[in-house]
């Protein structure tokens, strides 16, 4: 699809979004194209319930010089910040796509007593409409002309095209890489698995700089990676370790790390889950999905940060050479792991991961990403991803990023109580909690028992945000959550 910006024109046509404020407040455009339909949306508005609210929309037919006429709800004037601006323009893609409709004109008009500029508010509505108009689609073979993505332009008219041109310019490095990871996301198991999964991010990641390693079992079996290796060793495809590195920082500042569980697929193991649902679990390496989205968009836009992206990629598959509830694996660490379920894997190949990220690179903060647990959604439903640390600050600072995109985070506690729950009568920790209670909490918690003395460190349990039903910007299915999240960050924390 094809964004464009433009000065206002003498005359509008065709398929217009116009702004509407609170309390049904038209805007300068919106006015004037009632005045010349007669009172057309006046009408409408008065015969539906649109009253202007934030990111709600309205749509008026048969006027006459007019195809489609949207009404844009921007609310009260503060609340038109740059989230409702990404959603309204992910709103008229949606509208636009579900009429067929090939173009359409969005108008910025600006609204009074709002502190964003209108050239920042069409870049925002660009990016939105831009994110909202991805599709997977590749496997669909049969799809009636209806049912095909139609909208080819839209064009932003805004006073002062080349300065949103250029704010324009600083987002959009960012629509590539939430792609990018949405498709690995998408992608089924037979298509993506580690060695692939791997292979297309060192493919796609060299393209803009960053520096790509690959390890295969031969060689974390070396390094002493013992407990990542056991949970891929029932399955027919070779377990992966990407190491990704970009090094565009002052070469006195530490790196960061970025770590993500890659679990192509989860069949739970041994401990095998209910057949209903599995076919989910082709995303339970949305974490890696992220985190190499993540890196791509630091790569893109040229960050200057020092940054290393780690991510562990297995399949979790219950042949006879599976693990077994009850085996004890040694880790690179050195400490011992009692396997008491093998459906609790993904703390299981993070432990190695976090530790050669840490013993290698010597990072000032790790924050790793990862579908850990189902007991998050229990916690937090699809509105947060949880957030636990041992650092306030980079806390803080995860959740101010988070906020600032629309990407949510909540910090859950930590404990000694907790932590008490992991000890094994027989190694130095258990895998999983005494039964159901505060499941997330306790698997956070065996993965803190993997950070180094002095690390900043932060786990971001994204389960319940990994795959949606669907928002202003995101079709159905994989979100990319954590892309931009961690590029915000970044930004925000070491580049300044």
């Amino acid at each position: 699809m094809k964004v464009e910006f433009s000065a206002f024109p003498r005359a509008f046509t065709g398929n217009v979004a116009m702004f509407v404020g609170a309390d049904k407040q038209l805007q300068a455009t919106a006015k004037a194209i009632d005045t010349a339909t007669g009172g057309a949306l006046g009408r409408a508005m008065e015969a539906s319930r649109f009253t202007g609210a934030k990111s709600k929309t309205l749509t008026v037919l048969g006027q006459a010089g007019y195809g489609r006429l949207i009404l844009l709800g921007v609310g009260k004037a503060r609340e038109l910040d740059a989230r409702t601006a990404e959603a309204l323009g992910g709103l008229v893609v949606a509208e636009a796509d579900s009429a067929g409709l090939k173009a359409v004109t969005i108008v910025v008009d600006p609204v009074k007593g709002n502190r964003l500029q209108p050239a920042q508010v069409a870049a925002h509505i660009a990016l939105g409409a831009q994110l909202r108009s991805y599709r997977f689609d590749k496997y669909k073979t049969k799809q009636k002309p209806e049912q095909k993505a139609s909208l080819e332009q839209v064009t932003v008219v805004v006073a002062g095209p080349a300065e949103a041109r250029r704010a324009y310019a600083h987002l959009e490095p960012a629509i590539d890489s939430v792609f990018f990871t949405r498709d690995l996301v998408s992608e089924p198991a037979n298509v993506l698995y580690p060695a692939e999964f791997a292979r297309r991010a060192k493919t796609e990641l060299t393209k803009v700089g960053v520096k790509v390693e690959i390890l295969g079992e031969a060689e974390m079996k070396k390094l002493g990676m013992n407990v990542l290796l056991a949970v891929g060793q029932g399955s027919e495809r070779e377990s992966q370790l990407l190491v990704m590195t970009w090094m565009n920082g002052p070469k006195s500042q530490k790196p960061v790390a970025l770590v993500g569980k890659g679990v192509c697929f989860d069949t739970g193991g041994i401990s095998i889950k209910p057949a209903g649902g599995m076919e989910d679990m082709k995303w339970d390496m949305a974490g890696a999905g992220a985190v190499t989205g993540a890196m791509r968009l630091l790569a893109a836009r040229k960050a200057r940060a020092n940054v290393v992206g780690i991510c562990a990629l297995v399949e979790n598959m219950p042949d006879g050479n599976a693990q077994r509830p009850g085996d004890v694996w040694t880790s690179l660490s050195g400490q011992t792991v009692e396997v008491i379920n093998t459906d609790a894997e993904g703390r299981l190949i993070l432990c190695d991961a976090m530790w050669h990220v840490q013993q290698k690179y010597k990072p000032q903060a790790m924050v790793e990403l990862s579908t850990l647990t189902g007991a998050i959604i229990v916690a937090l439903g699809h509105e947060r991803a949880g957030l636990f640390s041992n650092d306030t600050r980079l806390s803080n600072r995860l959740r101010a990023a988070g906020s600032e995109i629309g990407e949510k985070l909540w910090r859950m506690p930590l404990g000694p109580k907790y932590d008490k729950l992991i000890d094994s009568d027989i190694a130095d920790m258990k895998n999983v909690g005494g039964g159901r209670e505060a499941g997330s909490v306790t698997a956070a918690q065996f993965l803190q028992r993997f950070v180094q003395e002095g690390v900043a460190w932060a786990h971001l349990d994204i389960a319940g945000m990994a795959w949606g039903k669907g928002n202003e910007t995101t079709p159905k299915g994989a979100t990319a959550f954590g892309v931009r999240l961690l590029d915000t960050w970044i930004a925000n924390s070491y580049e300044r």
